[in-house]
C-alpha cells in the first residue's frame, strides 16, 4: 500500500513536470567581440562604471543626482514595480489554503413538529478550502506574477538609463551652445573694432564706403545669430528643468563659455555577453519570455482535472447567546474534482493562444538583443568618427587663426584687401562654431555607448550610493532685459 502511494506520488511529480518545466534562456547567436572594437574583448567594460564615475563634471554629476531622485518618469516605474510587487504577494497566498469566517442571523417561519414556527436562527462557520496544485498550475501563475516584477524592475532601471543619457545629452547641449554664444560674442567684439578701423580709414582716404558698408554688415550679421543662440539656450535649459522634475527655468552653471567641455572619456567595451546581464532592456524582454513561458505552463496545466479539499465547521442556534457554546455543531469536510469537458476546447484555445504569445515574447527578445549589439557598434563607430573629426577641426582653427590674425594685420598695412579680411574672419567663426558642435558630437557619442552598454544603473543610481556629491543646484536667475 505505501509503495502503491509513493509510485503514485511520484507520477503525479513526474507529469507536473512534463506540464510546466523550468525555464531556459534561449540559445542566441552572440557575436564574440562588438563590431569595431579596437582592443580585444576583456573585462571591466565602460558599462561597469556607475554615472558619478563616468562624468567628472559636478555641475552635470549634481543634475543627474536631482534627476534621479525627482523625475516623474522614474517615480512612475517606481510605482509599476510596488504594484507588481503586490501581485506576486497576491498570487503566493492562492497557493494557500483559504480561509472564510461567516456569521449570519436571520427570522422567519419554519415547520416543525407538524406546525409553523415563528423565530430566528443564528449560525457561525469557518470555511477551508485548498487547491491541490498537482499540475503546477498555481505555481506557473505565481513563476509568471515573479517574471513580470523583475520585467518591471528593468523597465525602471531602463528608465533610469534613458534619464541618465538624455540628461548628459541635454547638458553637454547646453554647455555647447554657451561655448558657441562665446564664441559669437567674441566675434562681434572684434567685428566691431575692425568696423570702428574701417571707418577711421574711410575718413584718412585709406578705405573706401564699400569697406566700411561690408565691415557693417558683417558686424550686424554675427549680431543677428546672438538672439538665435539665446533662444537655444533658453528652450534647453527647459529641458533640462523638466527632466529633473521641475518647471522651466534656467539652470545654474558656468555660463561664461570659457571652460572646455568635459574630456572623452576611455572606452573598454567589454565582453558581448555581459551585455545580456547588464542591459535592463534586455533583462526585461527575456524576463517577459520567462512570464509567457510559465503561461504556457498554467494554460496547460488547466486541462488537466483540479483537486480541491474543502472543510467547513460551525454552529447553529436559535439564540444568538448560545451560538457558540450549545450543542448544535455542524462539520463537513470533502474531496473535489472538477475535469472540464464542455470547455476543453475552448482551454485547448487558450494554450494555442498562451503559445503565440510566447513565440512573440521569444522573437522579441531575440530581436531586442540584435538591436542592443547594434547600438553598441553604432556608438563605437560614432565615437570613433568624431574623435578624428575633432583633431581635422582643431588644426583648422588653429590655422585659421593664424591667417585671421596674419591678414588683418596686412589689412592694417594696405597689403590685403578688406574681401580678405571678411573671408577669413567668416571661416575662423564657422570654424570655431563646427568645433564647438563636434566636441559636443564626440561626447554625446560617448552617452550613447554607454547608454547601449547598459551603464549607470546596475551600481545603485539612488541619492545614498552617490552620497559624496554635492547637492541639488537651485534655477539660477534669469538675466534682467
Amino acid at each position: 500500500m505505501r509503495a502503491s502511494f509513493f509510485g503514485m506520488a511520484a507520477a503525479f511529480a513526474l507529469a507536473a513536470c512534463a506540464v510546466a518545466p523550468p525555464y531556459q534562456r534561449p540559445a542566441l547567436d552572440v557575436p564574440a567581440r562588438f563590431r569595431g572594437q579596437d582592443a580585444p574583448p576583456s573585462e571591466p567594460s565602460l558599462g561597469d562604471l556607475a554615472w558619478w564615475q563616468l562624468y567628472q563634471d559636478p555641475a552635470l554629476r549634481r543634475l543627474l543626482e536631482t534627476a534621479l531622485a525627482q523625475n516623474r518618469d522614474v517615480k512612475i516605474a517606481a510605482a509599476r514595480v510596488l504594484e507588481a510587487r503586490a501581485l506576486v504577494g497576491q498570487s503566493e497566498r492562492a497557493r494557500l489554503p483559504q480561509v472564510d469566517l461567516t456569521l449570519g442571523g436571520q427570522r422567519g417561519r419554519v415547520v416543525q413538529n407538524g406546525g409553523y414556527v415563528t423565530g430566528a436562527l443564528f449560525s457561525g462557520a469557518a470555511d477551508v478550502s485548498y487547491e491541490v496544485d498537482l499540475w503546477r498550475r498555481l505555481a506557473s501563475l505565481n513563476d509568471a506574477a515573479k517574471a513580470n516584477l523583475l520585467a518591471t524592475q528593468a523597465a525602471r532601471d531602463a528608465v533610469k538609463v534613458g534619464l541618465l543619457s538624455n540628461v548628459a545629452t541635454a547638458y553637454f547641449a547646453l554647455l555647447t551652445l554657451d561655448a558657441q554664444a562665446a564664441i559669437t560674442a567674441r566675434t562681434i567684439a572684434n567685428r566691431e573694432r575692425f568696423f570702428d578701423l574701417t571707418e577711421k580709414m574711410l575718413r584718412h582716404g585709406a578705405a573706401s564706403a564699400l569697406d566700411a558698408s561690408r565691415a557693417e554688415a558683417s558686424l550686424a550679421q554675427a549680431r543677428a545669430a546672438l538672439p538665435d543662440l539665446r533662444r537655444q539656450i533658453a528652450q534647453t535649459e527647459n529641458q533640462l528643468q523638466i527632466l529633473l522634475g521641475g518647471n522651466p527655468g534656467a539652470v545654474a552653471r558656468d555660463t561664461s563659455g570659457a571652460a572646455p567641455l568635459p574630456a572623452l572619456p576611455d572606452v573598454p567595451a567589454g565582453l558581448p555577453s555581459s551585455l545580456l546581464e547588464r542591459r535592463p532592456d534586455l533583462l526585461q524582454a527575456e524576463a517577459n519570455l520567462a512570464a509567457a513561458t510559465a503561461n504556457v505552463h498554467a494554460a496547460k496545466a488547466a486541462l488537466f482535472p483540479t483537486v480541491t479539499l474543502t472543510g467547513n465547521f460551525g454552529s447553529e442556534s436559535f439564540s444568538l447567546s448560545s451560538l457558540f457554546s450549545g450543542p448544535s455543531k455542524v462539520w463537513m469536510v470533502g474531496l473535489g474534482l472538477l475535469q472540464p469537458i464542455l470547455n476543453a476546447q475552448r482551454n485547448g484555445y487558450v494554450v494555442d493562444a498562451a503559445q503565440a504569445r510566447k513565440e512573440q515574447a521569444l522573437l522579441q527578445y531575440q530581436g531586442a538583443v540584435a538591436q542592443a549589439f547594434r547600438e553598441v557598434a553604432d556608438a563605437l563607430a560614432a565615437r570613433r568618427a568624431y574623435v578624428d573629426a575633432i583633431v581635422a577641426q582643431e588644426q583648422e582653427v588653429q590655422a585659421l587663426r593664424d591667417a585671421d590674425a596674419r591678414v588683418l594685420q596686412r589689412y592694417e598695412g594696405g597689403r590685403s584687401s578688406y574681401f580678405e579680411v571678411i573671408d577669413a574672419n567668416a571661416s575662423l567663426l564657422a570654424a570655431e562654431l563646427q568645433l564647438a558642435q563636434a566636441q559636443r558630437d564626440g561626447l554625446v557619442a560617448s552617452v550613447q555607448l554607454y547608454q547601449a552598454l547598459g551603464g549607470g544603473w546596475a551600481r545603485g543610481t539612488d541619492a545614498t550610493a552617490a552620497a559624496s556629491v554635492a547637492p541639488a543646484p537651485q534655477p539660477a536667475e534669469e538675466p534682467s532685459p
